[in-house]
């Protein structure tokens, strides 16, 4: 199997395009002639901002996939190198996240900051069509 590579590009509009390759300055080359993906090709010129090596080609695919599921900010974290503020930057912020969702008697469903240890009491769920789905109103208490 052929080593690979993961590696973030900024554009020209200060967007960031992260891809794999198991030759980079080949597939660096290839972006900046416009050859590369449609997104860069519309966002030229581009720079090299970071990349990690991986043994096989699949590893540094799945990390691909990994980091463009990430926020800017998370982003932007690893490329400065800043690994420690990865797991705070992972936290979602969405008000739709279960930290800030309200039970229907209005009392805040988030768990105690405070908190070590959170144990589920309950758990509602159903089978349907092979598939496990679970409810909303999964009880957790937190000591």
């Amino acid at each position: 199997m052929k080593k690979g590579y993961m590696y973030i590009l900024q554009c020209s509009n200060g967007a960031y395009y992260t891809g794999s390759t198991i030759d980079l300055d080949k597939r660096l080359a290839q972006h900046q002639a416009g050859e590369g993906a449609n997104f860069t090709k519309k966002h030229l010129p581009v720079s090299l901002v970071y990349y990690e090596e991986f043994q096989r080609i699949d590893d540094a695919f799945y990390r691909e996939k990994q980091v463009q599921g990430w926020s800017r900010a998370k982003k932007e974290a690893l490329i400065k190198g800043e690994t420690n503020l990865l797991n705070e930057l992972s936290k979602c912020q969405n008000e739709t996240h279960f930290r800030n969702y309200k039970r229907k008697d209005g009392v805040s469903a988030s768990l105690n900051a405070q908190s070590s240890i959170c144990y589920i009491n309950s758990v509602n769920y159903k089978k349907s069509n092979g598939l496990l789905i679970f409810d909303l109103e999964t009880s957790v208490t937190c000591v």
